[in-house]
C-alpha cells in the first residue's frame, strides 16, 4: 500500500493542475454567457468554448490512465502484503509453540491454555506480541506488560507495583474519605485519588451496623450486608460497588483519573516535610495533598482489660463489619448478652437485640452509670421516658451502674458493680465511646487538642499547608460554635466534602452544621444539630404524636433510608410559623414529638427534633443566626409540631 500511495502522490500535481484549468475555463464560460442552459449535456462540458471537445478528450484520457495505473498498483501491493502477513503469522505461531513447549518442560504439571485474544494475559502465560494482540488486550488495565517478543521460560513477567506517588492521598477508608474523594472528583474530574485503609472492605456506612441490619429477615444478611430501610427499599451498606473503583496499580496509567482503594494496609509513619508516608510493609508513597480521616478506636473499660484474656475473648468492641458479624453469631449461640453503655451505640444495640429476644429467648441487659438512656444528651425527664421505651423493646435496664470488676466463672461472666449488685452473663458488649485515632500525630508533628482530642485543625480543616483532617479524628474550629469534635455519620459526610473541596483550592470555612440521628427501633427516633449536652440549660416544647411521627413514616415520605442523605447545604430562609396556639401537654406522661433547645448564654447552640423529621434546615438557620429568643415556644412553632 505504501508503493500505491507513493505513485498517487506523484500523479497528484498533474491531476490538481488539470482540475484547476477545468474550473477556470468553466468560470470564464459562465461570465461570457448571460443565459445558462438549465441542463448541460455531458459532451458539452469542456475546458474551452462550448462545442469544442478536444481539450476535454485529453483530460478524459489522462484521468482514465491515472485511474487504471492506481488500481493496478493497489492490487499488486495488497497481494504482496497478504503474502508477507501470512508468512509473519506462520513465524509467530511457530515461536509461540516453541515457547509453550519450553515453558511446560520447565514447569511440569502446570496447565498452559492457549492465549485468548479478548482476555488480558495472566502472569503464568506468555504474552502475545503486539502484532497478534487484539485491541482489547492492548487497552486492558489488567495486562502486566507487553513486549515485542513473547517471553521465554526464564523471563518472569513483571509484577504489578503500587504507585510511588499520588496527587491525592486519603488515609482511612470510611465515610469521610469517600465523601472527600467524591468531592475532589467533582471539582477535578481527572483527579487521581488513592484511599489507604487497614480494613479489608471498600468504603461503607456504619449506622446500619447498629440499626437496620439487625431488623433484616434475611438469614444471610451478614454475608450480603443488604438491608431494608424503614421505607421498605433495599440497599447495601457499601457506598459503591467494587466496579466503581480502579486498581491501585493502575492509578498512574489511568488517563481520566479515578479513585483507587488500597485495603489491608496501614499508614504507620508520615514525613510531612518530604510529603510522603510509609505503610506497614515499608512501602513509601509520596503525595501532593493528603487527607487524614482515620476515624476512631472503640474505647474499652480498664476493668475489662485487666480481667484477662478469657474475659476479652467474650467481649465485643463494636465498630466494624467484622464486629457486626461476630456479634450476630454470638447472639444466636448464647443465652444472655450485657451491653455496657447508655449512649447512642449502646441504646441502639440494646433495642436491636431486644427486638430479637422476643423470638429467640435471648436475655438482653443494658447497664450504664447515668439515670437513664442517653443521659449525657437528653434532659433528665426525656431520658427517663426513653428508658421506659427501651424496656418495652425487651431490654433489662440497670441504671446508675459502675463496674467494679469482671471475672470468668466457669462458662459465665460475673460483673460486680460498685454498689454490690452482681450480674451474670455470657457475653459483654462495651459501648463506652470512641477514642480518636491520632497515631500519626507524633511522626507527622501534628497537634492534638488537649480538651477534645483529635487532630487540631483550622476552620478550613487544615492541619498543615497540604494536609487536611476530616471526620471523627478532626478537632476543628466551627465559626459559629467554636472548637469542636463530632463523632457522627453526617459530620463525616459534611467535613469530608469540605476537605475535598479545600484540597482542590476552594478555601471554604466550616459553617454547614452537620446533623446526627438515632433510632430506637422504627417507632422512636430523633435528629439533632449543634451542641446537645444535658449539662446545658434546655427548653422543651412537645405535642401529641400521630402515626406519621415515626422514623419509618419519615423515610417513607422522604424516600431515603439514611436520613442525612436528604440533607443539603440549603437553609430555611423564611420559615412560616403556625398561627395555631400551642396546646397544653402533660410532660409527665407524653413526649410523643417535640423540639428541645439547648442554650449557652441565652443563645440556642443545639436543637433536638424528637420524632419531628424533615425540619432540619429550620434548626440549622436558628443556630446560624445566633440570636437570643424571648419565647422559645414561639420559635417551636416554626417546626409546625402542633399540626395534625
Amino acid at each position: 500500500m505504501l508503493k500505491c500511495w507513493t505513485k498517487c502522490e506523484k500523479l497528484a500535481p498533474l491531476l490538481r493542475a488539470s482540475s484547476t484549468l477545468c474550473r477556470q475555463n468553466a468560470i470564464r464560460t459562465g461570465l461570457n454567457n448571460v443565459r445558462t442552459p438549465t441542463r448541460v449535456p455531458m459532451f458539452h462540458m469542456s475546458s474551452g468554448p462550448w462545442g469544442s471537445g478536444g481539450e476535454n478528450l485529453k483530460y478524459a484520457v489522462l484521468m482514465g490512465a491515472a485511474f487504471v495505473g492506481t488500481l493496478t498498483l493497489a492490487t499488486l501491493t495488497v497481494k504482496e502484503d497478504n503474502e508477507r502477513y501470512a508468512k509473519r503469522m506462520e513465524e509467530i505461531s511457530t515461536s509461540l509453540q516453541r515457547s509453550n513447549s519450553l515453558f511446560q518442560s520447565e514447569s511440569p504439571g502446570a496447565a498452559v491454555s492457549e492465549p485468548k485474544p479478548e482476555a488480558a494475559p495472566s502472569p503464568e502465560k506468555p504474552s502475545p506480541p503486539p502484532e497478534a494482540a487484539a485491541p482489547e488486550v492492548e487497552a486492558s488495565a489488567a495486562a502486566p506488560s507487553e513486549t515485542s517478543e513473547p517471553p521465554t521460560a526464564d523471563v518472569t513477567p513483571p509484577s504489578h507495583k503500587l504507585p510511588s506517588h499520588t496527587p491525592y492521598l486519603l488515609i482511612g477508608g470510611g465515610t469521610a474519605s469517600f465523601a472527600a474523594a467524591r468531592s475532589i472528583r467533582a471539582r477535578d474530574p481527572g483527579a487521581k485519588v488513592l484511599i489507604v485503609t487497614d480494613e479489608p472492605d471498600f468504603p461503607y456506612m456504619r449506622p446500619p451496623l447498629s440499626k437496620e441490619l439487625w431488623f433484616s429477615d434475611d438469614p444471610s444478611v451478614t454475608e450480603t450486608l443488604r438491608f431494608k430501610q424503614w421505607n421498605g427499599k433495599e440497599r447495601s451498606i457499601y457506598f459503591q460497588p467494587p466496579s466503581f473503583y480502579i486498581n491501585p496499580e493502575d492509578l498512574d496509567s489511568a488517563e481520566n483519573g479515578g479513585v483507587a482503594v488500597l485495603t489491608n494496609k496501614k499508614v504507620v509513619h508520615m514525613d510531612v516535610r518530604g510529603n510522603k508516608v510509609k505503610l506497614d510493609d515499608n512501602t513509601e508513597i509520596s503525595y501532593d495533598k493528603c487527607l487524614i480521616a482515620t476515624g476512631g478506636i472503640p474505647r474499652n473499660l480498664q476493668v475489662l482489660e485487666r480481667a484477662g484474656e478469657e474475659v476479652m475473648k467474650r467481649t465485643t468492641l463494636f465498630r466494624k463489619i467484622e464486629d457486626f458479624k461476630s456479634l450476630d453469631k454470638v447472639s444466636r449461640s448464647v443465652k444472655s448478652i450485657t451491653i455496657i453503655g447508655g449512649g447512642f451505640l449502646g441504646s441502639e444495640l440494646a433495642c436491636a437485640l431486644g427486638r430479637k429476644s422476643a423470638e429467640s429467648g435471648l436475655e438482653v441487659v443494658q447497664m450504664f452509670p447515668e439515670k437513664g438512656n442517653m443521659g449525657k444528651v437528653l434532659p433528665e425527664y426525656l431520658s427517663n421516658w426513653t428508658t421506659e421505651k427501651v424496656k418495652k423493646e425487651g431490654v433489662k435496664i440497670i441504671s446508675e451502674a459502675l463496674v467494679k470488676s469482671v471475672a470468668c466463672k466457669g462458662d459465665k461472666l460475673e460483673i460486680q458493680l460498685k454498689d454490690g449488685r452482681l450480674v451474670t452473663t455470657d457475653h459483654i458488649v462495651a459501648a463506652v465511646g470512641l477514642e480518636p485515632n491520632v497515631d500519626l500525630a507524633k511522626s507527622g508533628g501534628l497537634e492534638v487538642d488537649s480538651d477534645f482530642g483529635g487532630y487540631r485543625v483550622n476552620a478550613e480543616l487544615q492541619a498543615r499547608s497540604n494536609i487536611w483532617v476530616a471526620g471523627d479524628a478532626a478537632c476543628f474550629y466551627d465559626i459559629r460554635l467554636g472548637r469542636r469534635r463530632v463523632e457522627h455519620h453526617d459530620h463525616a459526610v459534611v467535613s469530608g466534602r469540605l476537605a475535598g473541596e479545600n484540597m482542590t483550592g476552594a478555601s471554604k470555612p466550616y459553617w454547614h452544621q452537620s446533623m446526627f440521628w438515632s433510632d430506637l427501633g422504627p417507632d422512636v427516633g430523633y435528629e439533632a444539630i449543634g451542641i446537645v449536652d444535658s449539662s446545658l440549660p434546655t427548653v422543651g416544647v412537645f405535642a401529641k404524636a400521630t402515626a406519621k411521627d415515626t422514623p419509618k413514616a419519615a423515610t417513607e415520605k422522604s424516600g431515603t433510608g439514611i436520613r442525612s442523605e436528604s440533607e443539603t447545604e440549603d437553609t430555611a430562609t423564611s420559615p412560616v410559623a403556625s398561627s395555631a396556639p400551642a396546646p397544653a401537654v402533660d410532660h409527665k406522661d407524653e413526649y410523643g414529638k417535640g423540639v428541645i433547645f439547648y442554650l449557652r448564654d441565652k443563645v440556642v447552640v443545639g436543637i433536638i427534633l424528637w420524632n419531628v423529621f424533615n425540619r432540619m434546615p429550620i434548626a440549622r438557620k436558628i443556630i446560624k443566626d445566633g440570636e437570643e429568643h424571648a419565647d422559645l415556644n414561639e420559635v417551636a412553632k416554626l417546626f409546625n409540631i402542633h399540626e395534625d
